[in-house]
């Protein structure tokens, strides 16, 4: 089911996860705030190349403003995104944000989408997923602890702090206690900081 939210941008209901993708008080205001705002830019002023890793791709939509906001700012941005459970494609058309492209791409192939950011789709769970690449930015938007709170344990949080560089750092929308004490027993650091429209705070998380 597409839904608009409040700021124009659309999202998805997933009945699976009985879950919408996005805010419904703003998909792009969400994603701007919590994964560019927080996560890209301060990555981009900290790092020289930006490696990401996304938990959970869903709509495309922060690959597409990281995208963007790699080709405005010219720098070189290598995003790979974790995805078990793929949008269905009749969905996919409803999205009024062109992430069309995105989701044609080949699954398990790092693909350039322009001179500056390059895209690699995993269809694996994150308890599977295994890599040498060490990552200085994630973005962890998994759903949502009700209903996936597997994925918001300090177990998986050390699994990610596994794959990340030393100072790195993680961004995620939900901020309830016990996930800022498990990022905290991982090994980071925990901000908290203003969240969008709706949401009091939201965490960004820097790695011992």
């Amino acid at each position: 089911m597409i839904k608009l939210t409040a700021d124009g941008t659309t999202t998805i209901y997933s009945e699976c996860f009985n879950q919408y993708y996005h805010s419904l008080f703003g998909a792009r205001l969400e994603a701007e705030k919590v994964f560019i705002e927080l996560g890209l830019d301060y990555a981009l002023e900290k790092f020289a190349e930006v490696d990401i890793l996304e938990m959970g791709f869903g709509t495309g939509f922060n690959a597409l403003l990281t995208s963007q906001k790699a080709e405005e700012e010219k720098r070189q941005v290598d995003y790979t995104s974790l995805e078990a459970f793929p949008m269905e494609k009749e969905l996919e058309k409803g999205l009024n944000f062109d992430v069309q492209h995105l989701h044609d791409m080949d699954w398990e192939v790092r693909i350039k989408v322009n001179d500056f950011f390059t895209l690699t789709k995993k269809k694996v769970t994150l308890e599977e997923y295994v890599s040498d690449k060490k990552f200085n930015l994630v973005y962890y938007d998994a759903f949502a602890p009700s209903s996936q709170p597997e994925l918001w344990t300090e177990e998986i949080f050390q699994r990610v702090a596994g794959f990340m560089n030393s100072g790195g750092v993680l961004v995620t929308y939900c901020s309830k206690s016990y996930v800022q004490r498990n990022l905290r027993s991982a090994g980071f650091v925990v901000e908290k900081h203003q969240g969008p429209p709706r949401k009091r705070e939201v965490l960004r998380a820097i790695l011992k």
